[in-house]
């Protein structure tokens, strides 16, 4: 999902193509061309690395940000939805809204944030009711109920097993897999401060390095706050995390959906997870009237208990101590905000300077505030007019997939009838809900930071427990229209494209439709062909697991995918460390999906006529520079090595290389054997 754009030499981009096989009278068009003439590098062969040649002059002068760990396309898009919703946010008080309104909360809680000499007199009183209640643990009992009592729900919407949690368990609220009418808990794995379990337990070197700055860090936080014996301690927390990055189950089979069905009574926790008090947790959880709960990791979920009843309370305490002033240091006094950002900013993402106080307030205003600022964002940014024209853009390709459907000879007609009434009962969201999320009972101060943030997570988690037994709101979002992103719900059967990424350079009305399929209708290809990809072919039109596929079908598409994981598995990311391709398997998917059904939607949208030539590009060429430029991207190293162990898309230079799979892009660029992309016809992959 992502990104796009715009200018320069007719002549020279012509002389590497040839003559078009559409060419009509050769069009001037201005800046909306919506390609990015200048950033092109004509002395890169297409056919050799197509990122390199749609991006390698603005590479070669491109700086990233010193606060930044990564430039480009989405930080461009981004910045500019910073600067809109920073307005919003400063300007929510300007007229003196009433008390308990969402503008005077978004008002007091970006004040409290930005007052550091408040922060600086509270100093460790806030976190204080979370470090006396961790301090005064004394049996494993005690141990159950403060573990359940912190349990949280903060799931990333695109990738539901990616839990971004230092609890030891975190939950997610949806449908159950079976039961498409109700809502169910689902129990993830968690317990690691850093990033996955592959900086506690790989062999590289850089890893090596990572853990022993993790330790000093550790140390350092604990000195800070006081607390003796910080060496000690420290040794205590990093074992124990490295015990619970063993026992936890690793990226690749997180998201093998079919392992994450297992449904257990509150009685089966006591037998296969024995060593927690799972009544005591799941009381102080919130969680004790449920019958039966979706445990995602079973073998994660047995070896964290195992751990709660094998290690002594002093271990959990020290960890649980050091956890609580780890998730708190961006909110308390400077030194702690500083030794954060040094291991997690400069460390771990390579990123020599902090963010200027007001970009964290309102990155943090934007978080737990999301849907009051996203309704200020819509009503200022986000025209009636733009709305509608994606929608149509999403209608064109949706149709256009329709008939794809149609002429793929490989496909049973079974399969197809499937596919069709999957396709038929998308629901997809543009700009915003139409619901929004109700803040009435968050307590919001204008003098307690830390405090408005832990309320405001445990608004959310009450907000997900409140949807426990009811029927399933198909319209819900998981992302707040300021997001610069977009998403496929499979269990919704149901999309949602926030309207920060609806605008330039991803989509501009003004621009040349070539552009705008290139960019923003690949972005909304991809997220319709996740219902389609290895994730969705597992999901029926009303989000039941119930792989809808016929046997020669599914082996077909099991085939194809496997030369798609193995071309990623080639392409080298940082010196000996390649891009897993299994990892990336369904963004990969998407993004071949995602491409091929823009091209068709954008030779659809021409009426049967022939793309004029602008500025001496085909349509065809301009589309696919489009979506080339759409992922322009310079990264820091370090982020590079984090993405590569966390994340399941492939960085973004190879995303790019997905032209190499269609058959129009190599008459476009008269890409020839021989060249470092080309692929013999029988060698590129074709999925939809």
């Amino acid at each position: 999902m992502q990104r796009t754009r715009w200018i320069l030499a007719a002549a020279i981009a012509a002389a590497f193509c040839g003559t078009p096989a559409m060419a009509a009278t050769p069009a001037k068009h201005g800046p909306d061309i919506g390609i990015d003439l200048a950033g092109i590098d004509h002395a890169v062969k297409p056919g050799d690395n197509f990122f390199d040649y749609a991006n390698g002059n603005w590479l070669k002068t491109a700086q990233i940000p010193a606060d930044r760990s990564s430039t480009g396309t989405f930080l461009k898009i981004f910045e500019l939805t910073e600067k809109h919703t920073a307005d919003l946010i400063r300007n929510a008080g300007a007229s003196h809204p009433a008390p308990g309104s969402n503008a005077r909360k978004i008002a007091d809680y970006y004040a409290a944030y930005m007052d550091e000499a408040a922060i600086a007199k509270h100093g460790l009183a806030p976190l204080k009711p979370q470090l006396s209640a961790i301090d005064a643990i004394a049996s494993k009992d005690d141990l159950a109920r403060v573990l359940g009592s912190g349990l949280r729900a903060d799931v990333d919407p695109i990738n539901a097993t990616n839990f971004h949690t230092q609890n030891l368990f975190g939950l997610f609220v949806t449908q159950g897999l079976e039961d498409p009418s109700h809502t169910i808990a689902y129990l993830l794995q968690g317990g690691l401060a850093m990033p996955s379990r592959d900086y506690y337990l790989s062999s590289d070197p850089h890893m090596a390095a990572f853990r022993t700055k993790y330790h000093a860090y550790v140390v350092a936080l604990l000195k800070q706050a006081g607390i003796a014996d910080a060496e000690a301690k420290a040794n205590t927390v990093v074992d124990l995390e490295t015990r619970i990055a063993k026992a936890q189950e690793g990226l690749i089979e997180s998201q093998d959906v079919h392992k994450a069905n297992n449904l257990w009574t509150m009685a089966d926790f006591a037998k296969k997870a024995p060593g927690l008090d799972w009544a005591a947790y799941f009381k102080a959880a919130g969680l004790d009237g449920q019958k039966q709960i979706d445990v995602w990791q079973p073998s994660a979920t047995t070896g964290l208990a195992a751990l709660v009843g094998s290690q002594p309370l002093s271990a959990w305490k020290d960890l649980l101590t050091f956890h609580a002033l780890n998730a708190a240091a961006p909110l308390l006094p400077k030194p702690f905000a500083d030794l954060s950002f040094d291991f997690y900013g400069r460390t771990l993402q390579g990123t020599p300077q902090q963010q200027p106080r007001w970009k964290r307030a309102v990155s943090a205003t934007n978080v737990d505030l999301g849907d009051a600022v996203g309704q200020l964002y819509v009503q200022k940014y986000f025209p009636a007019s733009s709305k509608a024209e994606v929608q149509q853009l999403v209608k064109n390709l949706i149709a256009a997939f329709d008939e794809r459907l149609d002429t793929l000879s490989w496909m049973t007609p079974a399969t197809r009838a499937k596919a069709k009434e999957k396709l038929v009962t998308l629901k997809v969201g543009v700009g915003y809900p139409e619901k929004w999320r109700d803040y009435s009972t968050l307590k919001i101060s204008a003098d307690d930071p830390l405090g408005n943030h832990l309320r405001a997570v445990k608004h959310e988690y009450e907000h997900q427990l409140a949807k426990l037994g009811q029927p399933v709101d198909r319209g819900e979002w998981w992302m707040t229209p300021q997001t610069v992103n977009a998403v496929n719900l499979p269990l919704q059967n149901a999309l949602n494209f926030p309207a920060a990424i609806l605008q330039a350079p991803f989509f501009d009305p003004k621009a040349d439709a070539a552009a705008n399929y290139g960019a923003i209708g690949a972005i909304i290809g991809h997220e319709i062909s996740h219902s389609f990809d290895n994730t969705g072919a597992d999901f029926d039109a009303q989000g039941k697991m119930e792989n809808w596929w016929t046997p020669a079908d599914e082996a077909h598409f099991k085939a194809a995918t496997q030369r798609l994981a193995k071309q990623f598995d080639q392409y080298e990311a940082l010196p000996g460390l390649h891009v897993n391709g299994e990892q990336t398997l369904g963004e990969d998917i998407a993004d071949v999906s995602g491409l091929t059904i823009a091209y068709l939607a954008y030779h659809k949208s021409l009426g049967g006529k022939p793309a004029p030539v602008i500025d001496g590009l085909t349509g065809d060429q301009r589309f696919f520079l489009a979506f080339g430029q759409a992922w322009r991207s310079k990264i820091r190293d370090a982020a590079q090595r984090q993405r590569l162990a966390t994340d399941v898309h492939a960085p973004a230079q190879f995303r790019a290389l997905t032209v190499r799979n269609l058959d129009a892009w190599y008459p476009a660029f008269d890409v020839k054997p021989g060249q470092k992309l080309y692929l013999a016809p029988d060698q590129r992959v074709k999925i939809w």
